[in-house]
């Protein structure tokens, strides 16, 4: 059903159903149906409903209503167990975010290997169970596309976190903003050196996260105007063994590299890649996130800065969002931005004591999740649908 952007003029007097209706040039009974939650709807008309509704001032007490039908709200969370250090943050800032509204609201956590592998299995599996809302990763945003449109006809709304599913019905996403998380990486490279060859490591550019923060890399060193030239992207897939040993691979490719930055939080096995070939002395080294392995790194100087992405704050963000949205009818923004944390050694210590009250899963991840050992054989991925972009950017800059 098509609805006009531009809304009438606004009513006088007590605002109802009819007058949001009529702004809309919708029927009362589609406008009904997004103020009480009822089937029938999907997200995106719900969400243009509420918005005009608290633009000409209507205010139902949707919450109370909610609450005295005794009905328990359930969502259901998809997110990759791998790299737990990241994804178990972001679970535990749902945690804490879901519990003042229990027990009217009930969260089930679903796991899956990695971001694009088991993801669309669950979503299906979650609306065949029933729930009310999801939050979930996009790995593949393509697969999801389909899931994400028939919970959206079912009236299920989707809240995206870290990465998004652009040109679909979601709810809304919950980022860093992945394309200023890479942008800061490039600008400060561009500051730290003059110029030269260096390196981006990811995990895979299929993933629009991953795809986005190379898209601000590049746009920061551009815009340095230095001669910067941009090595093959090495694309990782999170993966401890994979990670060594592209690694390995790109430093015996380009012997002058000068800078080197990792995206995604795996990336111990690159900076162990680097000091067994006796290179963190000749390469600039930034990271993504923070964990209790990277600390020493940072504090030796051997990584010069890391990329905070504040996971803990997008799993509440996300929960919070959602919850509201089913409950009270509030509308959330189609982006909401975390902004990131740029960590280095003269404030390193600063953030440690913030994030050990603030997020005490990332304080007390456990060593086991990077080990430094070689990791065991990687498990069996299950089959995607749609195949992943794969791309390889150069840039070279012949300005002084």
């Amino acid at each position: 059903m098509a609805i006009t952007n531009a809304p009438k003029a606004a009513p006088t007097g007590a605002v109802g159903i009819k007058d949001i209706a009529r702004a809309l040039g919708v029927s009362t009974g589609t406008v009904d149906r997004a103020l009480h939650a009822k089937p029938g709807i999907n997200p995106a008309t719900r969400s243009r409903v509420l918005r005009m509704a608290e633009s000409l001032g209507y205010r139902p007490n949707l919450a109370a209503r909610y609450l005295k039908s005794k009905k328990t709200v359930r969502v259901s969370v998809h997110l990759p167990h791998e790299i737990a250090l990241f994804w178990d943050s972001l679970r535990e800032g749902i945690r804490e975010a879901a519990a003042p509204f229990a027990p009217t609201l009930h969260v089930e956590f679903r796991d899956y290997p990695r971001l694009g592998e088991g993801d669309v299995e669950l979503f299906e599996q979650a609306l065949r169970d029933g729930t009310n809302g999801l939050i979930v990763a996009p790995g593949n945003p393509v697969a999801l596309k389909p899931w994400i449109r028939k919970a959206a006809q079912q009236g299920i709304p989707v809240a995206c976190v870290v990465t998004d599913a652009p040109d679909t019905e979601r709810l809304t996403t919950v980022s860093a903003d992945p394309f200023t998380v890479g942008a800061v990486a490039g600008e400060l490279l561009g500051r730290y050196l003059p110029g030269g060859t260096v390196a981006f490591v990811t995990g895979s550019l299929g993933i629009q996260d991953h795809a986005e923060k190379l898209r601000g890399f590049e746009s920061s060193l551009t815009e340095s105007q230095r001669p910067f030239h941009l090595a093959p992207v090495v694309e990782a897939h999170d993966d401890v063994k994979e990670g060594h040993r592209r690694t390995l691979d790109l430093l015996k490719a380009h012997p002058g590299l000068k800078g080197l930055y990792v995206s995604t939080v795996n990336s111990l096995p690159v900076l162990r890649a680097l000091e067994q070939q006796r290179r963190l002395k000749d390469v600039v080294v930034l990271t993504t996130d923070l964990f209790p392995e990277l600390v020493p790194w940072i504090r030796s100087g051997k990584v010069a800065a890391t990329v905070y992405q504040r996971p803990l704050n997008q799993g509440r963000l996300a929960l919070q969002s959602l919850y509201h949205f089913l409950v009270d009818g509030t509308c959330p923004p189609p982006q909401l931005k975390v902004v990131p944390h740029v960590v280095m050694r003269s404030n390193l210590e600063l953030m440690l004591e913030k994030l050990s009250f603030d997020a005490p899963r990332v304080s007390r991840a456990p060593a086991a999740v990077l080990p430094p050992a070689p990791a065991p054989a990687r498990r069996k991925t299950t089959a995607r649908t749609g195949a992943a972009a794969k791309t390889t950017s150069r840039i070279a800059h012949r300005r002084g």
